[in-house]
Formats: structure tokens, sequence, C-alpha cells
């Protein structure tokens, strides 16, 4: 298998052509705060025009308020179903609430709520504690008892990834006493933020005295790598960076020796969404409560140089 066609596989992989049709589907986005999300939007958009589906798309623009009245009107035009990446977890039983009394399934992309899951047909996610587990044992192996200072860029407060990659991390770091996270705060999963709140940590602890970064996406990551620079550093060895999504500007960073791992999120949710949403609506066969996508870690060890430009030609 290339290159190209195993990328193709895992980020866009083409699912079987259904009698979708004539169906119409409403998809309510957090908004378009990184490269990854932006490539969610774009494969979302791709798998349901190919499936002839009718989407009705949404901006919440990172707005938890926005996303519940996308929902209600969606709900008042009388929608086959429901697609949200939900911008935090929780507040949402109410308004699940009044999808299911109008029979409207509801399904969750690369995110979940604290609601009964009895309001939801399905969670399309990977999994988002592993993901931090990862980067953090990949952080423990690297330094192999080097005392190492670390500083973490969280996600929006309140979401379940920066719940869950924090958590993660930490059971990834444990039991491994060279290694502390001596500062943490958000970055709202923007670059500009993650570079202010790195450029905050510069100043506080001394570049010198910052051995890594693990930031909750690459795109925080990568304006962290900015900052650093700037402070006359060298990303990716003066500080070691580790970061979660796997965008093409990570890929590119890390080919340029400025980042040292990503751990990929693919950005189709949309497929397997669709296929159960398919055979629910043509059978009632029930999914899983959740649908795991698959992860997988990229190092300096990985033709990142070509991968960045595999998945540049995939419309991230």
């Amino acid at each position: 298998m290339t290159l190209k066609s195993a990328l193709l596989a895992s980020a866009i992989a083409l699912t079987p052509m259904a009698a979708m049709a004539e169906l119409t589907i409403g998809f309510s986005q957090i908004g378009s705060e990184s490269g990854w999300r932006a490539a969610e939007t774009t494969v979302t958009k791709q798998e349901s025009e190919r499936r002839g589906i009718n989407l009705k798309f949404a901006d919440a623009q990172q707005k938890q308020e926005n996303q519940i009245k996308a929902l209600r009107t969606f709900i008042a035009q009388g929608v086959d179903a429901i697609l949200i990446a939900p911008v935090v977890a929780t507040g949402w039983d109410e308004v699940l609430e009044e999808a299911k009394d109008s029979d409207i399934p509801v399904i969750l992309l690369d995110r979940t709520v604290d609601a009964p899951d009895e309001l939801y047909l399905t969670a399309v996610t990977s999994d988002l504690v592993h993901e931090g587990k990862v980067a953090g044992e990949w952080l423990a192996t690297e330094m192999a008892g080097d005392d190492c200072r670390i500083v973490e860029l969280q996600g929006t407060t309140g979401s379940s990834p920066a719940i869950d990659r924090k958590n993660g991390f930490e059971q990834g770091i444990a039991g491994h006493d060279n290694l502390e996270i001596v500062r943490s705060q958000t970055g709202d999963f923007t670059r500009s933020l993650g570079k202010t709140v790195m450029e905050s940590f510069l100043k506080a602890e001394g570049g010198e005295n910052i051995c890594a970064l693990y930031a909750h996406n690459d795109d925080m990551a990568v304006g962290a790598i900015q900052a650093i620079k700037e402070a006359g550093l060298a990303p990716g060895v003066d500080i070691k960076i580790v970061a979660i999504d796997a965008v093409p500007d990570a890929h590119l960073a890390i080919a340029n020796g400025e980042m040292n791992a990503t751990i990929e999120l693919t950005p189709n949710m949309a497929g397997p969404a669709l296929d159960a949403l398919e055979a629910y609506l043509a059978n009632g066969a029930v999914p899983p409560k959740w649908i795991q996508t698959e992860s997988k870690l990229f190092t300096t060890a990985d033709d990142n140089a070509a991968i960045y430009e595999v998945k540049k030609g995939l419309g991230y």
C-alpha cells in the first residue's frame, strides 16, 4: 500500500455508497479553531455530498449557546438526524431530550457529553485518554531518567478532549518522578492563544528551565513553537514538543526538527457515523454507544515531509 492510499484509508476512507438520498441531516460544528477542525468539516461535507445527503451546516463559533440554538432549529425543521461535535461536555440534557421526543437520532462526533446515553444514538470518537497516555509514555521514554520540567497547553476548559487528554498524559508519566508538570493553562485549542500562553510560560519559568511542552492539540503547539523561537530557543531541541491531532503543519514541524511527536486523530468521524445511521434508519440496527477510531503515534522516525504533502492534498 502506498503512503497516499494508507493515509486516505485512515483519514477520509470511502465507505460503501448507501441509500441515504433524500435525507436531511443537521451538523452542528464547534467552529474552526484548528486545522484539524477544518478538516473534519471538509470531510463531513464530502461524505454527505457523496451519499446524496442534504447537509445543513451550522458553525457555533466555539459557543455552546450557538450549538443549542442550532439543534433547536434543526429539530424545528424536522431533519432526519443530527450530527454534533459538542464544544463542552455538560449542559446538553434538555436539548437532547427535545431531539429524542421528536424521534430525531443524534450522533456525537469526536467529543462526548455528560448526559444519559439513551439521549444519543452513538458517539464516534477516538480514545482521548489513550491519546494523552501515548503522549506521556513517549515523553517518559524520550527523557529516560533525565529530570524534565513540563509545561502543558490544555484545550478548551470543560471539553472532553481537554479533560481526557490531560488525564491520559498524567497516567502516561505516572511513576516517573523525573517528570513534573510545572505549568498548565488553557490555550483554547487555538494557535494564537497557544503562542500567547507559551510566552507567559517562558516568562514565568525561564526557557532554560522548561524541558518539554505537551499540547492538547497541534495548533497550540505550532503557536508555541513561534513563541519559543522568538525567545531565542530551538523548539524540538531545547524544548521537546509532543501534541495531538497529526495535522499537516505538525508533520511539517517534525520534518523541520521543530517538533518531536504527534498522535493522530482522524478527521473522518462522519464516515463511521453515517454508516451507523444508515443501518439504523434502514432496519433499526442499534450501533454500540461508542464507535472508536484509530490513533497513531508519529515521530521523527517517520517520513513527515511526505506525510505533510499527502495530508495537504486530502483537504486538511
